[in-house]
């Protein structure tokens, strides 16, 4: 590879300055010996390994001048000798993704490339963290390989990920909508978990890195906290945006956000407390979806397989109410119950507003495994809100009441203090604090403190079928 590979240009802007290695770089496709024309060191692929932030990680970046950055055999075993030694070792696998597809020359050997990649993905996952970049072309089998992957950032402008092109889909083309597109990655597949700029990816990957642990036994995902433990987020209360709660509670208000632009109804994201990685799920609309769900479960999932606690705040009070919603909502609605109930990391939930029926239950409860549940001082909690069930409960009083009105707000009330509020269900011992919103930071610190040493001895199984 020569110095000017713009692969090589990625590696470079993305690791610590110096750190790379180069691994493979003498490899050549098997045709080499029959024809000149394959005699093109590294087949396509630039791997080796390299640190971010001190960290080791491993990388492959694709050349698309070599064959198109077409998968061939010997460029998918050099792929694949990196996931060796990534897991050996223990690191993260950074892919960066602008390929052509397979490469048709080679035949079958290019597909029986793929399978071992797709294998070798598959051993890893869960143990090591996998993030992919799309830069370029990521078709086909490529789409499925980055798919794959924990986390996908996409190049806004060039970035193009498909199992069909625009133009192969049924009764659509490039025009009328680029599906394609990072924008509909993002958007409407919910695959693509940042877009931006080249430079904004590259950077990206790299604040990523640096709250991620390297693999699922290692506890280095912490920094040094320099902010109050004790600060107070005062009027926190008064902000819409989940993110902008999580970015109040997070030391130094950091909060890097996940699928931003795919079902906001769920806002996901990595913040720090006391120096610690958390996930952090929230309800940004009062009504789940299944695309929110789906978003969570994936999220949720990531943070359990990697030892990192998770934090939700709840804020609920049913589902969406359409057809495509009930096509797909319960079956992953059971999903995401499934994922918060089996996970045996430290989760925290405060519910900012209402905990209502179903949703509020899914979302966290102390009744699906949650190890602390902290309520604002305003928050209910109870199987719909208190006048709704005022109505159905006391419908004859209130129609023969003088003033109907006036009945009606007495027995909400009513209903309220002794079944939804707050203080009804701590009662209970459905919350275990109620809280002062500005004292949320403090308390969710102290509570990961407390939880840091949770052991949890899963029933033995091969795996659950949810």
């Amino acid at each position: 590879m020569t110095d000017s590979s713009q692969a090589l240009k990625r590696i470079n802007a993305l690791l610590d300055e110096g750190s790379f290695v180069e691994i493979g770089s003498a490899v050549t496709s098997r045709m080499a010996d029959t024809s000149a024309d394959y005699d093109r060191p590294g087949d396509g692929v630039i791997t080796g390994y390299g640190t971010i932030g001190g960290c080791l990680v491993y990388v492959y970046s694709q050349d698309a001048a070599v064959f198109g950055g077409s998968i061939g055999e010997m460029h998918s075993s050099k792929i694949m000798k990196i996931y060796d030694m990534a897991v050996k070792m223990g690191a993260p696998v950074i892919s960066l993704l602008d390929c052509a597809g397979v490469r048709l020359a080679e035949g079958t050997d290019s597909l029986y490339g793929f399978g071992q990649m797709f294998l070798n993905q598959t051993k890893a996952s869960g143990v090591i963290p996998q993030i992919a970049a799309v830069f370029g072309t990521c078709g086909g089998g490529m789409a499925v390989s980055a798919s794959m992957s924990d986390f996908v950032f996409m190049e806004k402008e060039k970035g193009k990920l498909f199992l069909n092109s625009p133009d192969a889909v049924k009764d659509n083309y490039i025009e009328k909508c680029d599906t394609s597109s990072a924008d509909y990655q993002a958007k409407e597949t919910g695959l693509a978990d940042f877009v931006g700029s080249e430079e904004e990816v590259l950077a990206g990957i790299r604040e990523l890195i640096s709250v991620l642990p390297a693999n699922n036994e290692s506890d280095l995902s912490y920094d040094a906290c320099e902010d109050d433990l004790n600060r107070q987020v005062e009027g926190i209360e008064n902000f819409g945006s989940k993110a902008e709660m999580l970015r109040l509670i997070s030391d130094n208000n950091l909060f890097i956000e996940l699928k931003k632009e795919h079902a906001p109804c769920i806002t996901t994201g990595f913040i720090r407390l006391n120096g610690q990685t958390v996930g952090a799920v929230a309800n940004n609309d009062r009504r789940i979806t299944h695309f929110g769900c789906k978003k969570a479960i994936h999220f949720i999932n990531f943070c359990d397989a990697f030892g990192i606690p998770v934090v939700t705040l709840c804020d609920v009070d049913g589902f969406a109410n359409d057809k495509c919603n009930e096509r797909n909502l319960t079956r992953a609605l059971g999903k995401l119950t499934f994922t918060y109930a089996k996970a045996t990391v430290p989760m925290v939930t405060v519910i900012t507003g209402h905990a209502y029926g179903t949703a509020g239950v899914i979302m966290g409860s102390k009744s699906i495994g949650a190890d602390i549940v902290y309520a604002w001082k305003n928050a209910d909690m109870g199987l719909m809100d208190a006048k709704e069930a005022a109505k159905l409960l006391y419908e004859k009083e209130i129609e023969a009441a003088d003033d109907s009105k006036a009945k009606l707000d007495e027995l909400t009330a009513c209903y309220r203090e002794k079944i939804s509020s707050a203080c009804a269900n701590a009662r209970r011992g459905y919350i275990d604090d109620i809280i002062d919103p500005a004292e949320t930071r403090q308390r969710l610190i102290a509570s990961m403190e407390m939880l840091f040493t949770k052991s949890v001895y899963p029933i033995s199984r091969k795996h659950g079928t949810v």
